[in-house]
């Protein structure tokens, strides 16, 4: 980071662009708007049944001894006789490639029928498993002409995997606070633009011909050579703060442009960065109106945000004052997110990156690897894309702009690259995940992007935190839930008989709305001589099963120590959860010590 030659040593300079946060390229290459009827790839189904729907048919798969495995037939009298017991009208339809039966319940079916018919199934020990044949639908893909250019949202080796998370949340209620350099009209934003304030009291840095006010419109920030400082150059406008709103909300499907990862939110400008950067007491200042706080002279704001984004700053430690405004605002319930910094060095030594209680992010690439210019450190939390490139061929990030050079003209779309780039894809997500489930806090915010981060595609030398974020994983674990980490144990231990029918361990889950997430994990601790005996089965509060682990003839090791994923993002998380234990065999037995579920 260079520092101005000039009286304004405090600022947070935005003049050196290859160093400061606001983009590694400054060139403004307009993108032409293409046809609206551009072909656009549509990612793989997803693996989830349709929300509240009850299967309506079955897939069956029988041991390799059973007659029914073998037999179309066999097959086809088994589900009439378990129909009959179970009062339901089954038939046998088609056998699976895999072998299994494929049996359908019939029309109108309730999900108490289904859990009847399951019920039957899962008695026969000549059944391996019973698995509803769930509804599969595809992604939400936006049809906006620019969207096949936003490598960074979908690619599958080094995207954030955002289309997924949009058909869970758009990011519909939820504010998020763009404190940059303002926003300038564009007509692929304004829908999801709501009142914001220009914070600049200086009016050298403001240009705008005043101090603070109640537009936040960007001027521009253009500076001649050396204005800023000896050896700081020049350099055209940015339109930084219109660009990083773009990420996180343009407005999507509207057939032009492109798609911002929480197109339901609204984004307000929070103007603090002007020619040749903005002070901390302004940016303090914008963090505390952003969350909610009093600021004096300010209007109270009808626009709480519970995100901010901040791709900004400067070298040096994070300052108390700085740090305090950041406390505040997190115990508001609003989240931080702000840019690692571009300048290859330890983002301990550069600040907000340095902050506590923010989510620092870091840069990547299109091959996964981290950005050559990005920040790194122990301080980093996440990274997700920022690009390498001012071009999509290389990986640029592509997002709302302005053609002028100095004033506003004409709106277009520009390729840019930066940690503030990378940092506005991580405050779309938060705001993907508020929205998802409101009471999440900052921290559990934090922890969820975390904890459902994806290794790194390629390298990071001196650490990226926690890896490439997740999108879709991410919103998934905590659609509906209280947050990551709730954990729900059973209350006592259950004996398994020896080759007797099969017992259940209850667990019954309260407090929660919405449905499980599709990584709900099953810890499980069960004594036995020989496990191989075992059939162990999740069984959700309408009755359907999900099959844990399977009895085999050659696993003569005692015990069963360990922790499932279940994908059960398709049933309600309140209720009664049981995990269901059958010896198959004679000779051995054992014991349900404990088990747990953690949403």
């Amino acid at each position: 980071m260079r520092t101005p030659n000039s009286p304004r040593r405090a600022l947070i300079s935005v003049a050196a662009l290859s160093a400061a946060l606001l983009t590694a390229a400054t060139a403004q290459a307009a993108v032409a708007q293409e046809d609206a009827t551009r072909e656009t790839p549509v990612p793989a189904a997803r693996t989830e049944a349709a929300p509240g729907a009850p299967a309506e048919r079955l897939i069956v798969g029988y041991t390799s001894g059973a007659a029914e495995a073998r037999s179309d037939k066999a097959a086809d009298a088994d589900a009439a006789a378990k129909g009959e017991k179970a009062g339901e009208n089954l038939d046998f339809s088609r056998r699976l490639g895999t072998g299994a039966a494929l049996v359908d319940l019939g029309e109108n079916v309730t999900r108490s029928d289904v859990a009847d018919v399951i019920a039957e199934y899962e008695a026969d020990p000549q059944v391996a498993y019973v698995v509803p044949d769930r509804l599969n639908k595809p992604f939400a893909t936006p049809n906006d002409t620019e969207y096949t250019n936003q490598w960074d949202l979908f690619e599958a080796t080094a995207g954030m995997r955002v289309p997924g998370a949009w058909d869970l949340s758009t990011g519909s209620g939820v504010t998020v606070a763009v404190i940059d350099t303002g926003y300038v009209a564009h007509s692929d934003l304004a829908a999801n633009v709501v009142a914001g304030y220009d914070f600049i009291s200086d009016t050298a840095v403001a240009v705008d011909g005043n101090g603070r006010d109640s537009n936040p419109a960007d001027p521009g920030d253009w500076y001649a050579t050396d204005e800023c400082g000896t050896g700081t150059g020049s350099s055209d406008s940015s339109w930084h703060g219109t660009h990083v709103a773009g990420t996180i909300a343009a407005v999507t499907n509207n057939s032009k442009g492109v798609a911002g990862i929480a197109h339901g939110a609204k984004v307000s400008p929070l103007r603090v960065l002007g020619k040749c950067g903005g002070y901390d007491s302004d940016i303090i200042d914008a963090i505390t109106w952003a969350s909610g706080g009093t600021v004096s002279g300010v209007p109270a704001n009808t626009n709480v945000a519970k995100v901010i984004n901040m791709s900004l700053g400067g070298s040096g430690a994070c300052t108390s004052a700085t740090q305090n405004a950041i406390n505040a605002a997190v115990n508001r319930g609003t989240t931080v997110v702000v840019a690692a910094g571009n300048s290859n060095a330890n983002a301990a030594n550069y600040s907000p990156a340095s902050c506590n209680n923010v989510i620092s992010v870091a840069a990547t690439n299109r091959s996964g690897s981290r950005s050559y210019y990005s920040n790194y450190g122990t301080v980093v939390d996440i990274a997700a894309p920022g690009g390498e490139t001012r071009t999509t061929t290389s990986g640029g990030i592509l997002s709302t702009l302005n053609s002028g050079t100095r004033t506003p003209s004409t709106e277009n779309y520009a390729y840019y690259q930066g940690t503030s780039m990378a940092a506005p894809h991580i405050a779309g997500l938060a705001a993907l995940m508020k929205s998802a489930n409101s009471a999440l806090t900052p921290a559990q915010i934090e922890s969820a992007i975390k904890t459902n981060a994806r290794a790194l595609p390629g390298t990071c030398t001196g650490g990226c935190g926690a890896g490439l974020a997740d999108a879709t994983k991410t919103v998934q674990a905590v659609k509906g839930g209280t947050g990551t980490g709730s954990t729900y144990t059973s209350s006592g231990p259950v004996a398994i008989p020896d080759a007797g029918s099969a017992v259940e361990s209850p667990i019954t889950v309260t407090g929660r709305s919405g449905n499980a997430p599709s990584a709900l994990q099953v810890g499980v601790d069960i004594t036995h001589t020989y496990r191989g005996d075992l059939v162990v089965d999740l069984v959700a509060p309408d009755g359907s099963t999900y099959r844990l682990k399977s009895s085999s003839t050659s696993d003569s090791a005692d015990n069963v120590t360990t922790t499932y994923t279940v994908n059960a993002s398709a049933e309600t998380a309140n209720g009664t959860w049981k995990l269901r234990v059958q010896d198959l065999y004679a000779q051995d037995t054992g014991t349900i010590n404990s088990w747990k579920l953690t949403f």
